[in-house]
């Protein structure tokens, strides 16, 4: 008999379930039907920034797998198409046709709910005018690249974050004067301790943006109803294009109303296997919650990494096979031009707030021999556990070279290891490479010693 999968949303979590449902189930055993509110599927949002700053030069690099490849492998996607309610009890959905605005009822056996997030966006006064953007789509990064393409040479960038910094990036190498307006006192002040963001504040600095740290905007003014300025508390900054990058949150409205669990930190709540509160439903991306495997807490950490691993996970256990997702360490990575920063686990202030006895340690340290040339300089905190000596968390801040390391941390924190441990593994070296100590090494000894 043939039973029936939905998947709201067609990104990375849906598509990623929908395929692998496939390629566990076949057609006559198991339909599949995913709803896209969008023209798009399976596209790499992270990419945005640098399509938008020339780095990539097609929109059509960014995408994984269109709605067409995914309908020759046996799913049937439908753009355009927007869940608007779920029913539960009789276990269908009620979607909305976009263009043609018609509502029907759709069935289901099995529902994964990959509704991703939404950006934040207060509701500033002017907020609606022209040229006053978010980059979370496809057709946003068209829009603003309409907009440069139409004259416009003053960015103010709203937010000081990931997105915040490589859109910063990007509109400077497009050759627009970049101002960035972050409320917080230092550039990725949600993701790094105060001690490693100046380095990331002088880089920005050095390269011409305009970075007002501390500052709070209040609204917007237009002029014929086009963007023409931002207010601040310090001020009013001229513009001609406007991106807001604040951060995401969990879109869990239609979850929500269908009486689906809601965590605390405001995503749907998933067991390993990704199931909700709901029978035969399931939840996968940017719209649930996760285990933090340091902390234990339950958190939402809105990385493409996670969500095409849960995407998978899901799709595996709706096919009646065996898959779990076994949590985060959020690790992440990003650049302001030569400068790479990254980190994985949890901050001092995350230590200290999840109960732990936790020291910290800076080691500034060379990618390369210092002999050999284009050696950069880095520098790497780790967070530890007192006594034990159990790595917490890492951050790095450095040059061309030092960025990646953070996976050698991550693996470790992954593993439970020590510093002690981290200190003693047997890594790579040539002189092009990393110096005889490597500085994770390097880290991890100075750690061990201060335990």
């Amino acid at each position: 008999m043939q039973r029936r999968l939905v998947i709201v949303g067609g990104d990375a979590a849906g598509m990623s379930a929908a395929a692998q449902a496939r390629r566990s189930s076949k057609p006559e055993t198991l339909e599949i039907v995913a709803f896209e509110r969008g023209t798009h599927t399976s596209y790499a949002a992270c990419g945005l920034p640098y399509l938008v700053g020339g780095f990539v030069t097609a929109a059509d690099k960014l995408v994984a797998r269109s709605p067409e490849e995914h309908r020759a492998r046996g799913i049937d996607v439908r753009t355009r198409h927007e869940v608007i309610a779920i029913d539960p009890g009789a276990s269908t959905v009620t979607v909305r046709d976009l263009d043609g605005g018609v509502e029907r009822s759709e069935r289901w056996d099995a529902l994964l709910i990959a509704t991703g997030a939404e950006g934040v966006m207060p509701r500033w006064p002017g907020v609606d005018a022209a040229g006053v953007f978010q980059l979370r789509t496809l057709d946003h990064a068209a829009m603003v690249e309409a907009r440069i393409a139409a004259g416009a040479r003053r960015g103010v960038v709203v937010g000081a974050g990931y997105i915040g910094i490589e859109v910063a990036e990007g509109l400077l190498a497009r050759g627009l004067s970049v101002t960035v307006v972050e409320r917080l006192d230092a550039p990725m002040g949600t993701v790094l301790d105060a001690d490693m963001s100046g380095a990331i504040a002088e880089s920005m600095r050095a390269a011409g943006v305009d970075l007002r740290l501390g500052v709070s905007v209040e609204g917007f003014e237009a002029d014929g109803g086009e963007v023409c300025a931002v207010r601040t508390g310090a001020g009013t900054i001229p513009a001609d294009l406007v991106i807001v990058g604040l951060g995401v949150r969990p879109n869990v409205a239609v979850a929500r109303t269908a009486g689906i669990r809601i965590g605390d930190a405001g995503g749907i709540v998933v067991d390993e296997r990704l199931r909700t509160s709901l029978p035969n439903v399931w939840a996968a991306g940017d719209c649930v919650e996760s285990r933090h495997r340091i902390s234990g807490a339950s958190v939402v950490v809105a990385l493409g990494t996670h969500a095409n691993k849960q995407g998978r996970a899901a799709g595996t256990v709706i096919a009646g096979g065996e898959a779990s997702f076994p949590g985060v360490l959020g690790t992440a990575i990003t650049r302001f031009r030569d400068l790479e920063i990254a980190r994985t686990g949890l901050g001092e202030r995350e230590a200290a707030a999840a109960g732990f006895a936790a020291y910290a340690t800076l080691t500034e340290a060379s990618s390369r021999a210092h002999y050999f040339p284009g050696a950069q300089s880095m520098r790497i905190k780790l967070v530890a556990e007192r006594g034990s000596g159990r790595l917490l968390g890492a951050q790095i801040v450095g040059g061309a070279g030092s960025g990646k390391r953070i996976d050698v941390l991550a693996t470790a924190l992954w593993n439970r290891m020590t510093v002690q441990e981290i200190g003693e593994m047997d890594l790579s070296y040539a002189p092009p490479f990393s110096p005889v100590w490597d500085p994770v090494l390097l880290a991890a000894g100075r750690a061990a010693a201060s335990r």
